[in-house]
């Protein structure tokens, strides 16, 4: 379907994903200059910052979702697919998608992550991660579900197992995750049951380094930990994991027994990349060159969580974050657009890709957060609030910052989280299997099973 009729005659830029980079490059490009087809396999953008906060009951999915017919409406000689790729013919410059093929002039990979499991793949169906809006359903719906079978079990041990959480790296995302697990328990549903006690459940933060947020200066790290235990949530740093099994998890010298066990500790680079030709990182990422196109084929770029790169002024990667996404997208608009227009006084440069870091944070609970902008460092309230500000302004869509900006505000003066309801997929067994002959024999269905996904960065900052 396209957004606007396009003219064949332009060159032809054909972008693979409907992220951050993908969206942004879009956004910022001149389609008067090409015709774009925007290809993702979703048919909507996803703020990724806020995801956890699906998956803990605190918005719902259209809060941080938009269709990307509606973000990218208006715009000319662009054209929107819903489809899955299937191969990517660097040499050729062809795409193969399930439904058909496209011949680009330039191609944009903007593709994102995947979760890396560290070659323990056999982990993910025992510890899924956080990618999609399916992913946070479904952790959302397995939390809730657990605090509803713990109230209808009177056996100590499975009480116990029901009411333990493990969140696994401790990452922003994991950080997030972590305290808001905490304050579910502990102030939303702290008073919905009648034979539990929802503050009694167990929040483990587990990772593997010497501290959590280690992107960030050793203070704030510490003070994240006070933070996160002042909500109760269990911090266990140095404790690599040695395996997870069907609601069970490993460390030296202890087993966990939980019913929810997530997975923020690695990201790596869509799959796709390993059939590209090209040289990769040990994630996966795409090596690109200075200016973020792939060696060997200056038409084609890789950006944003896919591309492998070193910052100059740091001497460090750029991170997979997606302000550095955003940057990425803008640069290779500006520099694909110079390129079509002889008149243009960078016509024929190809100048560097700089990225500019305005800094990282991230939010442990109600009023508490850490934030480092260039030098400067704070955390709690204050942390707190440029977080709230900072997610507010990056969302797409005034809709979505209302809603958002609602529910928080609900959240904040009530202590109740409003997106609590649970729903079954049809096609799945019921959760509590029927007594023969009761009213209950039409089954309820349970949930879904989560595919694989991968943790998302910190807060972008404006």
């Amino acid at each position: 379907m396209t957004a606007t009729a396009t003219s064949p005659k332009l060159p032809h830029i054909v972008v693979l994903g409907a992220g951050f980079g993908g969206i942004n490059f879009c956004q910022s490009f001149d389609t008067t200059k090409a015709r774009i087809t925007i290809v993702d396999r979703q048919n909507h953008h996803l703020f990724q910052p806020l995801l956890y906060q699906v998956a803990t009951a605190g918005l719902s999915a259209p809060d941080i979702a938009q269709p990307i017919r509606a973000v990218l409406s208006g715009k000319k000689n662009l054209t929107v697919l819903m489809d899955e790729i299937e191969s990517i013919d660097l040499e050729g410059k062809r795409v193969q998608l399930s439904q058909k093929t496209l011949d680009y002039d330039y191609l944009i990979l903007a593709l994102g992550g995947a979760t890396s499991y560290f070659g323990k793949n056999e982990w993910e169906q025992f510890a899924p991660g956080l990618k999609s809006l399916k992913d946070a359903l479904h952790i959302r719906h397995s939390v809730l579900m657990a605090f509803e079978q713990a109230e209808n079990t009177s056996d100590k041990a499975e009480h116990d197992r029901l009411m333990t959480m493990v969140v696994v790296g401790g990452g922003p995302t994991g950080v997030e995750l972590a305290g808001a697990f905490s304050e579910l328990a502990r102030t939303v549903l702290a008073s919905d049951f009648a034979h539990i006690d929802p503050k009694e459940a167990r929040v483990i933060l587990i990772e593997a380094a010497p501290r959590i947020l280690t992107h960030l200066p050793t203070d704030l790290s510490e003070s994240a930990v006070r933070q996160l235990e002042n909500l109760g949530v269990e911090v266990r740093v140095n404790s690599k994991v040695l395996d997870i099994r069907h609601q069970q998890l490993d460390l030296p010298g202890e087993t966990i027994h939980a019913a929810n066990i997530f997975w923020t500790a690695g990201v790596g680079a869509a799959p796709i990349t390993k059939t590209l030709g090209v040289e990769l990182d040990r994630g996966g990422r795409v090596k690109v060159e200075p200016d973020c196109s792939i060696p060997g084929h200056p038409e084609a770029f890789a950006i944003g969580d896919i591309a492998s790169m070193m910052n100059k002024k740091t001497n460090a990667p750029v991170p997979g974050v997606s302000p550095a996404a955003i940057q990425m997208s803008q640069h290779v608009a500006q520099l694909i657009e110079d390129e079509l227009d002889p008149m243009s006084v960078r016509h024929g440069l190809r100048l560097p890709f700089e990225y500019w870091d305005k800094g990282t944070m991230a939010t442990i609970g109600r009023s508490s957060a850490v934030a480092m902008i260039g030098k400067v460092k704070f955390s709690g309230f204050i942390a707190w609030l440029a977080w709230l500000a900072v997610h507010l302004l990056f969302l797409v869509g005034f809709r979505n910052r209302l809603s958002v900006l609602m529910n928080w505000a609900y959240a904040y003066f009530t202590y109740k989280r409003g997106s609590r309801i649970i729903t079954y997929d049809p096609a799945e067994p019921p959760p509590f299997p029927a007594r023969h002959g009761s009213a209950n024999d039409a089954a309820l269905p349970a949930p879904a099973t989560v595919a694989p996904a991968a943790s998302k960065e910190a807060a972008p900052v404006a």
